[in-house]
């Protein structure tokens, strides 16, 4: 491989690397959006995944191992989670 051949390939190696960091940094900004109205620990079945205790953590009859998320989306979650607490069933703060 030339010197000419090596840096023509780094060339085309730091536009795709551009392409990429262009496509992911606007997934990256919208899911900061949404991080700020949407727990990113509740699923699609509205249940908490988070593996410690948030204020808005509720267990059901029917969902007795995972709690239920009972947030509202309208919500900033980030103050909520209590990265220091063990998890309790909806423990009363």
């Amino acid at each position: 491989m030339t010197y000419k051949e090596s840096n023509s390939n780094k060339d085309k190696l730091q536009e795709s690397l551009d392409n990429l960091y262009d496509i992911f940094k606007d997934i990256s900004a919208h899911a900061d959006e949404l991080s700020k109205s949407r727990c990113p620990y509740k699923n699609a079945q509205n249940l908490c995944t988070a593996t410690f205790y948030c204020k808005n953590q509720k267990y059901t009859e029917k969902h007795t191992e995972i709690p239920v998320c009972a947030g509202s989306h309208k919500l900033d979650y980030r103050p909520a989670w209590q990265v220091d607490k063990p998890i309790k069933k909806n423990e009363q703060l």
